[in-house]
């Protein structure tokens, strides 16, 4: 049976709880995914997507309209954002137990925790789908 481990995204940016969303946008601009952990001591706390900080930061934020309390959104930092206690699934998840999670909770990724609940990668609907895609051409080709 495949496992989450085998299928999941082991490049995972992760942050600290004080990271300013001026830094998390940045990181948002220059990267090709959508979500951010937020970790203490290695462990993970949080998590933020890239609607999430839309939502935060003023459209006016450095641009010629920027107000003072527009420029104070860039400065307000990860934790008054995060989403605390996300819902996660262990490296030796199954992909159903995952795709499960995908549907009954209206989530799009998952962060994967090793045994000692630290940052082991994380699980999107694009994984999933990889994995399908693979099954299937494997299967026609048989």
């Amino acid at each position: 049976m495949t496992t989450v481990e085998q299928i999941m995204t082991t490049h995972v940016v992760t942050v600290d709880m004080d990271v300013t969303l001026k830094d998390i946008r940045e990181i948002f601009e220059h990267a090709s995914f959508h979500h951010i952990l937020v970790t203490e001591n290695k462990k993970l706390v949080g998590i933020i997507s890239d609607r999430d900080l839309l939502k935060t930061i003023s459209p006016y934020a450095n641009t010629p309209s920027e107000r003072t309390r527009d420029a104070a959104t860039l400065k307000k930092r990860a934790h008054q954002i995060m989403t605390r206690r996300p819902i996660t699934i262990a490296v030796d998840g199954s992909i159903l137990e995952a795709i499960r999670s995908f549907v009954d909770q209206k989530i799009s990724c998952l962060p994967v925790l090793n045994h000692d609940g630290s940052v082991a990668g994380i699980l999107t609907w694009r994984d999933v789908l990889k994995a399908i895609v693979a099954t299937v051409e494997k299967a026609h080709k048989e």
